[in-house]
């Protein structure tokens, strides 16, 4: 009875640490990417360039249920395609973190985020840092006009921020 009992116990620990992840408290994971760019072609004197880069929106991050830091732009290159840029992030490293911009209001109620519609931009590339997120080209950002930082193993918003 006592060797069932100890491999129940070993089963459950396993479980619980593949799905929390508990060492993911004390790790970082710290990015430096460049703001996006582009080339710019030469022009004559009797033109002018459109700006190589134009800020669409920004916000900045507000906490949900990891302290959660940093500002949030979304940038528009002169041919057209956006980016979502994170800048001095600083949250808490967690399993299957998403970067996702939503539909629903920056709010104190983590939860409600999960609630509405999300375009998923790919996994959260570190928890410190700075880095770039393609915008699809089809997304419309009258509609997702918030980002949020996702965990999705566990439906919870590590952090949001209002794009205005």
């Amino acid at each position: 009875m006592t060797w069932l009992a100890a491999g129940l116990a070993v089963g459950v620990a396993s479980v619980g640490l593949y799905l929390f992840q508990p060492w993911r408290l004390f790790t970082t994971v710290t990015v430096d990417e460049a703001p996006p760019s582009v080339s710019v072609t030469p022009t004559t004197s009797a033109t002018k360039a459109a700006p190589a880069i134009t800020e669409l929106a920004s916000g900045e991050f507000r906490s949900h249920e990891h302290r959660t830091k940093g500002t949030v732009k979304i940038l528009r290159r002169a041919d057209g395609s956006r980016v979502l840029r994170i800048e001095k992030l600083d949250t808490s490293d967690g399993p299957d973190l998403r970067v996702w911009l939503t539909d629903r209001p920056v709010t104190d109620d983590w939860y409600s985020v999960g609630k509405g519609q999300n375009v998923e931009l790919g996994n959260l590339k570190g928890n410190k840092g700075n880095a770039n997120y393609a915008i699809p080209a089809d997304t419309d950002l009258d509609v997702f006009t918030s980002v949020t930082i996702w965990c999705k193993r566990f439906s919870v918003s590590f952090g949001a921020a209002a794009l205005t």
